[in-house]
């Protein structure tokens, strides 16, 4: 989904949709977490990071994305992943970030503050990182709590690109309006991707086009 003038990086390339089908159907396996930057792995390939606020359903795109139910844990508890997650394929030369949730307002004050410097110092030290993910729910569009990663992420000049969670749950006239204001508040931001991706973990929306453009960056 995105705006007829805005870029559509794949020209939805049925090359690219096969090939992000067969990197996704390797087996994939989480690597490890952490809490400190200098126990992340080598920056030997290349990565991708999926941002978003707590409970937006970055576990559930992570298991639709691999066809793994159980690679990434979803809970319906808010703030459960609290370090960065790394997801690895033996014979793929990419890694999947899974970076901690925020927006939890019950979290405490200094697990906050340890998530936000962890992900800024990854966000700003990580050279072989390609694209961040931001993870944003159909149904309520960009909230003010997702300002400051954007902030962060503009300010570390890192690419981003919005990917609407839960696009089953409204229909298509709203999810069409949600997505034009999405864009237009994409074009403030500098290092914002001009491409806005609607998907559903549930029914399947938008996972192959994920996945190839995935493929493209991974190359």
């Amino acid at each position: 989904m995105t705006d007829p003038e805005s870029p559509d990086p794949l020209g939805q390339n049925a090359e690219a949709l096969e090939a992000g089908r067969l990197l996704f159907a390797r087996q994939w396996v989480f690597r490890l977490g952490v809490v400190k930057l200098d126990a992340l792995p080598p920056a030997d390939r290349a990565e991708v990071a999926f941002a978003g606020r707590s409970n937006v359903g970055k576990s559930s795109l992570l298991n639709a994305l691999t066809g793994q139910n159980g690679l990434a844990r979803t809970s319906n508890t808010p703030g459960r992943t609290q370090e960065i997650n790394v997801f690895e394929c033996e014979d793929a030369d990419l890694r999947l970030i899974d970076m901690p949730g925020y927006g939890y307002a019950s979290a405490p004050k200094g697990k906050v503050q340890a998530w936000t410097r962890l992900v800024k110092q990854y966000l700003q030290g990580r050279p072989n990182l390609r694209r961040v993910f931001l993870l944003i729910d159909a149904r309520h569009g960009i909230k003010a709590v997702d300002e400051p990663i954007m902030d962060l992420l503009d300010g570390a000049a890192v690419s981003y690109q919005v990917v609407l969670t839960k696009a089953d749950k409204i229909g298509a006239a709203a999810l069409d309006e949600v997505t034009a204001k999405v864009l237009a508040k994409l074009a403030k931001r500098p290092a914002a991707y001009p491409f806005v991706l609607a998907t559903s973990s549930e029914k399947g929306t938008g996972i192959a086009e994920l996945r190839a453009e995935i493929f493209v960056l991974s190359g």
